[in-house]
């Protein structure tokens, strides 16, 4: 299994989406059903918490959230913060040796880091196609996401953690393929 991931470049582009975002960039729907840019915002911010915590080992309680509501005043800051701070968390190998949970899952470590990458990844995909910025994402980091994501992809499918596969023709790259697999059509 690929293990110590190189989680910052993900997490400095995901910082710069969230740093670069208007107040009425919001209110725009996302690939994700049901969740609004500022819903998705939230949930960014509560997932680089949440997978802080798995890579030192204190897992917190509950999901993260998904609510513009609960952004606060200091979002702009806080969040792109806290998402740099999750891609430092996963620079320890220890955070990826091990058992740790994120989102009410327990998991191995490299598991738990290659999602929290998935997270930063789709994510960023998500709010970056949601607010006309480049959808374009890392090959590298696409490839070690699908390597470790895809044979483990019905395990996270049953714990809830995605939704349901597209198809996409076997020729298809990377990005389409991983984007298909977590539901979205690239």
């Amino acid at each position: 299994m690929t293990t110590n991931l190189d989680l910052r470049p993900a997490a400095e582009r995901m910082a710069g989406l969230v740093e670069a975002l208007r107040d009425d960039d919001l209110a725009k729907a996302t690939p994700c059903e049901h969740y609004t840019v500022g819903d998705l915002v939230d949930h960014v911010g509560g997932a680089a918490l949440a997978f802080t915590a798995a890579a030192v080992k204190k897992p917190m309680e509950g999901s993260p959230s998904g609510d513009a509501s609960r952004l606060g005043p200091d979002w702009r800051t806080r969040i792109p913060a806290d998402v740099r701070a999750l891609g430092h968390a996963w620079q320890d190998g220890e955070a990826w040796q091990g058992m740790t949970a994120a989102g009410g899952v327990d998991l191995p470590g490299e598991v738990a880091g290659v999602v929290a990458l998935d997270e930063l990844l789709i994510h960023g995909w998500d709010l970056a196609k949601a607010t006309g910025q480049d959808t374009a994402l890392d090959p590298e980091l696409v490839d070690a996401c699908w390597t470790v994501l895809n044979p483990q992809i019905e395990l996270l499918r049953g714990s809830g953690m995605f939704g349901n596969q597209l198809d996409v023709p076997d020729d298809a790259d990377s990005q389409t393929k991983l984007l298909a697999t977590l539901g979205r059509r690239a």
